[in-house]
């Protein structure tokens, strides 16, 4: 998700948003290959990002997007005013989405590969574990489920500039969120390493809290 600040908008919080799909995934599923990794991703991003002429830009990542949009203030750093980690990884140098998660979550993810994903996609998790219950919630966003290209949560983020330093973050905790991410928000809170929020809500705050998760991202610009 994209916030750009000073602009007009139809939105009540009176800012522009735009959501873009990453290749493989959402309304670009038919698009998804094996080849697909997190530096398409960064790309796609990247690529909204200077197409829009987009600046100023507060650059939201929920779960594996926290991968991206790190990656993505690595490339374009003079276009962000800020990151904001949605219940998502905030990686460091060398590391992947599967590398800062528990081995038992490695090795539950690459199972679920070999047996449904033809040892490259990571079939959906149940929506059971994103938090979402709810019997509408779960008839609306069970039919937009598609695999993950596991190309991209295997590669390692490299950095190529110490500029990404200088950009300020954000963390919004869900507090009854995906267990894998617990060491990443940990960290980034006992390090002080940019403000620090909690909401209420299972991993996908977007479907099941929507309100309180605008209120929460709207609070860190």
């Amino acid at each position: 998700m994209v916030l750009e600040e000073g602009c007009s908008s139809p939105t009540q919080q009176g800012h522009d948003v735009s959501t873009p799909t990453l290749t493989g995934l959402g309304d670009r599923s038919h698009l998804l290959t094996q080849d697909i990794d997190l530096d398409t991703h960064i790309q796609d991003v990247e690529a909204l990002l200077n197409y829009e002429d987009l600046s100023d830009v507060i650059l939201v990542g929920h779960s594996y997007g926290g991968m991206v949009i790190t990656g993505v203030a690595d490339e374009a750093p003079m276009k962000l005013a800020r990151l904001v980690y949605l219940d998502a990884t905030a990686p460091t140098v060398g590391e992947s989405l599967l590398s800062m998660n528990p081995p038992a979550f490695r090795d539950a993810v690459l199972e679920a590969s070999e047996i449904d994903g033809d040892g490259w996609r990571v079939p959906p998790f149940p929506l059971s574990t994103m938090g979402v219950y709810d019997p509408e919630d779960v008839a609306w966003v069970e039919p937009k489920l598609r695999d993950h290209p596991l190309a991209s949560i295997r590669q390692p983020l490299q950095f190529h500039r110490s500029t990404i330093e200088t950009i300020p973050r954000s963390y919004v905790r869900c507090k009854e969120g995906a267990p894998n991410v617990n060491e990443t928000a940990a960290r980034m809170r006992a390090n002080k390493d940019g403000d620090y929020v909690e909401i209420e809500s299972g991993h996908d705050a977007m479907v099941t809290v929507p309100i309180e998760l605008a209120e929460a991202l709207v609070s860190q610009i």
